[in-house]
């Protein structure tokens, strides 16, 4: 999933989910979807139909204003205990040819705290090859690091019997 830069970026994920249940030769069992990001959370919540001019569920908008009470956006070193000097110089040696590493771009604790708050996974039951999550579920992933676009992906593993 591409990610922006600026704000928290939603990602819809139900019906990818729902097709690689439907293609697995699982027919009752459990699903679990996890983050492989630190800055990430998946989590269930009902869709909305509204959205802002970005795109934005409200819901989601509602749910970032809240957020932003909690853990606000960080601007600026030093706004929080995390990063440290030890962590930053940690950072800057990590090579990633998509994301070279410059130090305000550690400047995310704010992401990371909330997604601590979201937690990396969910585990929904599969009954008779059915994704158990209601009729309004839905399944979203969300990057709630702010500082700049990104590529991200999360794990699906389906566990179960075939009969």
């Amino acid at each position: 999933m591409h990610t922006v830069s600026g704000r928290p970026s939603y990602h819809n994920i139900t019906e990818n989910v729902r097709g690689i249940v439907a293609e697995s030769a699982v027919r009752n069992g459990i699903c679990t979807i996890a983050s492989a990001h630190t800055t990430c959370s998946v989590y269930f919540d009902e869709f909305m139909h509204d959205r802002n001019y970005y795109g934005d569920e409200y819901l989601h908008v509602d749910l970032d204003q809240m957020l932003d009470r909690i853990a606000p956006r960080q601007t600026t070193e030093n706004q929080y205990h995390s990063p440290g000097p030890k962590h930053i110089a940690y950072g800057m040696t990590k090579k990633d040819p998509d994301y070279p590493a410059q130090a305000w771009t550690m400047l995310n604790t704010d992401g990371h705290l909330r997604s601590d708050l979201f937690g990396a996974s969910e585990t929904f039951p599969i009954k008779d090859k059915e994704l158990l999550i209601g009729a309004v579920g839905s399944i979203y992933f969300v990057d709630f690091d702010q500082t700049r676009e990104r590529n991200r992906h999360c794990n699906i593993v389906i566990i179960g019997t075939e009969d």
